[in-house]
């Protein structure tokens, strides 16, 4: 089974700018491409968990979030960094578009979208991590064995989650955990 680093995009990966879906509006975070890469060599599999309400909304499409994803990647990959998989929940319980109005089990805090990356990249959840900036991007790590860090977090934080500074932050603290020190 794979070891895997489950990511959150706006506010870890990149600035997190409300509904975000313009390339032109996309800027990665202080050393996030530097984290990745070093998650990376150290053998973990790179997987986004995004809830993108934006397109329940009516703010934009599938088709602009596919779009800005397949950029996204893109850049990451002129960077050395290749991502496993990206997973997104375009649903809201309240969105004005008719057929993303529902409550689905995979838009975070549910585990949905993380239950399909493990069964899709054969990912071992006691040997991963969760890292984002709030609690709901750590949502799998209390029932599963998961680790988490919540960036920009402050103790107390529910067991098994730890504060990050950033994901270039988190990274190191995993890979120390790991035996390995950056």
């Amino acid at each position: 089974m794979n070891r895997a680093v489950f990511l959150d995009r706006d506010g870890t990966l990149n600035v997190d700018r409300d509904y975000l879906y313009r390339i032109e509006d996309f800027e990665f975070l202080p050393g996030a491409v530097e984290g990745l890469r070093l998650l990376q060599e150290a053998g973990f599999l790179l997987v986004v968990i995004t809830n993108q309400s934006g397109i329940a909304r009516g703010y934009y499409t599938e088709d602009d979030f596919t779009k800005l994803t397949s950029w996204m990647t893109g850049e990451l990959r002129r960077q050395g960094v290749k991502l496993a998989g990206v997973y997104y929940c375009p649903h809201l319980p309240d969105g004005a578009v008719p057929e993303y109005r529902m409550d689905c089990p995979c838009r975070k805090p549910k585990t949905g979208l993380f239950d399909r990356a493990v069964r899709e990249l054969d990912i071992s959840l006691t040997h991963s991590f969760a890292v984002g900036d709030r609690l709901r991007d750590c949502a799998v790590c209390t029932p599963s064995g998961c680790r988490g860090f919540l960036i920009g977090g402050s103790a107390p934080l529910p067991e098994g989650i730890q504060p990050a500074t950033s994901l270039l932050d988190a990274a190191r603290k995993i890979l120390r955990g790991q035996g390995a020190t950056p």
